[in-house]
């Protein structure tokens, strides 16, 4: 079939798998790289859930296509811009050449490996969510703050309450010391 996608290149990190599933996992991978790479269209992203798992495929106006397989937290941005960094720099270091090939993972190209290897973390890679991640802890801190200046302040209300309260007693302990004082007085 002319449509059937060929995997130039492919990279995976399975090592949160035991390692008995990794060549099980592997072939999953693929079949679902193919799978979602031959029902997107040129020009095109999406984002396909299964089983826990996000596939993002993107599919340049060329033909050229790739997928990312992530965890449902990863974000869906920082995985495109993976793709489209990924794709440019394969397209640039190899042209129009992959466009004839037939065989499966038969191209090198070493940075794939590396461009996994620094997308492992998404707050790393990606500025934009390096910086949403750094508000979000701020906003935390915040928060905190907020709470602890007020959990303090009724602190000091019940303090000042309390200090009113001893106040009026010693006011009234001294009147009434003065009263039984006063008729015993020696000089």
């Amino acid at each position: 079939e002319l449509n059937e996608p060929v995997t130039l290149t492919m990279a995976c990190d399975l090592t949160s798998f035991g390692f008995f599933q990794r060549q099980s996992v592997k072939e999953m991978l693929t079949f679902l790289t193919k799978t979602f790479m031959k029902r997107t269209e040129p020009g095109q992203r999406q984002s396909v859930t299964h089983e826990g798992y996000v596939v993002h495929c993107y599919v340049r106006s060329d033909g050229l296509g790739g997928t990312v397989t992530t965890d449902q937290e990863y974000p869906a941005r920082v995985a495109f811009v993976l793709l489209g960094q990924l794709l440019d720099e394969f397209s640039a270091a190899n042209g129009s050449s992959w466009q004839g090939v037939t065989t499966p993972e038969s191209v090198a190209f070493p940075p794939i490996e590396e461009y996994l290897q620094k997308y492992q973390d998404p707050a790393a890679a990606d500025k934009v969510t390096k910086i949403q991640k750094d508000l979000d802890e701020t906003t935390e801190i915040l928060h905190k703050t907020i709470d602890s200046v007020l959990e303090r302040g009724v602190k000091l209300d019940s303090l000042v309450e309390r200090s009113n309260d001893l106040s009026t007693q010693s006011k009234m302990f001294y009147k009434s010391a003065k009263k039984t004082n006063a008729c015993c007085v020696v000089s």
